[in-house]
């Protein structure tokens, strides 16, 4: 498919929104009106339209049910403190949601169906963004593979979906982590750096674990010597000694390219720290902590934007950090409100107007 297409809209006669008062909201709990929906078949991307939100019809021999072909994405949009409404980075998700398309065996979706269909949606649901600190409109792209056949193959039929969720705070609280050894969540030569389904399908037995122990999440640790950290749950993570921020490197393939986490480098670098993009281990954080030098520690995703991390648990040894002197994680946290809400300059072109 090239050039531009006509994606047609059926409205709803009456909007959800009239029952749903958009404040303290949870997580991925109530949806928007509308949503944006597009068949691949015999090669090409066809049926590309906006309609009511409402189930799917599917075949118990559908294809992603079986083999796990699917992939998503997350993206915010923001009202500022003039009820001008922007999506933040969408380009960035776009080429994301790409690259895991092509790691499994799917088609790549073009830019006027991803990126015109996604603004042309939230301009129809734009009234469901909370004009509220900490609130947003989840965007949630994803696609599976919809052959209707039993058959270990790629398919050659797809859809694509966007779908639109107001939220409020994901991680409200700083976090209490656990830093797993047993379980692993990705291996070079993986599906990791992918926002592929069976990453978070194969997350969960650990997640459960440690929240019966207490904790909020897991921080993974590499397959192979269980030492060197790779992310947290749904987030990437960044530990602050002194001036000099590190998080862990993309060259293996194991952890997710975070825009949230890309964003973040950029802002420590123009508050003047020291950024090392490097293989960190769970010893380092450890002595690091023992020598008294000031650590923070804090996560970075889409959902959770910044979330502080209180606890971290390795074997029987817990480092406890206090929050409340922290300065680069609050600070960047602020920021990035900041930028979103018109308070501050967007000068590395992170919002696009709808």
């Amino acid at each position: 498919m090239t050039g531009t297409v006509e994606i047609p809209v059926t409205k709803v006669e009456r909007s959800k929104l009239n029952d749903i008062p958009l404040e303290n909201i949870p997580f991925g709990k109530y949806f928007t009106d509308h949503m944006l929906e597009a068949d691949y078949e015999n090669g090409e991307w066809k049926n590309v339209e906006i309609k009511p939100y409402q189930p799917l019809l599917l075949s118990p021999s559908l294809a992603a049910l079986h083999y796990g072909q699917a992939i998503f994405e997350g993206i915010k949009a923001y009202k500022n403190q003039d009820g001008e409404a922007f999506i933040f980075r969408p380009y960035d998700n776009f080429r994301r949601f790409n690259l895991s398309a092509e790691r499994m065996q799917m088609p790549t979706v073009p830019e006027e169906i991803f990126i015109e269909g996604m603004r042309k949606l939230i301009e129809l649901d734009s009234n469901w963004i909370p004009a509220k600190a900490d609130h947003s409109l989840y965007i949630r792209p994803f696609m599976f593979s919809a052959d209707e056949v039993i058959g270990v193959k790629p398919s050659d039929n797809y859809k694509f979906l966007i779908i639109l969720s107001p939220t409020g705070p994901y991680y409200a609280a700083p976090m209490r982590i656990y830093v797993e050894e047993k379980y692993v969540r990705a291996v070079e030569g993986g599906i990791g750096f992918a926002k592929a389904a069976g990453n978070y399908g194969g997350s969960m037995l650990a997640t459960a674990e440690a929240k019966k122990k207490g904790y909020d999440q897991v921080l993974w640790t590499d397959a192979l010597t269980h030492k060197n950290v790779q992310e947290i749950g749904t987030m990437n993570v960044f530990f602050v000694f002194g001036n000099t921020a590190v998080t862990p490197d993309l060259g293996q393939g194991t952890i997710l390219d975070g825009v949230t986490r890309s964003s973040v480098i950029t802002l420590l670098k123009d508050m003047g720290y020291q950024v090392e993009e490097r293989a960190i281990s769970i010893d380092e954080v450890i002595a690091a902590y023992k020598s008294g030098v000031g650590v923070e520690v804090f996560g970075t995703g889409t959902a959770a934007t910044v979330s502080l991390i209180r606890e971290l648990r390795y074997k029987d040894f817990v480092m406890e950090f206090d929050v409340d002197k922290w300065k680069a994680a609050t600070e960047i946290k602020r920021k990035m409100a900041a930028i979103r809400e018109g308070r501050e300059a967007d000068k590395h072109g992170w919002l696009h107007k709808i």
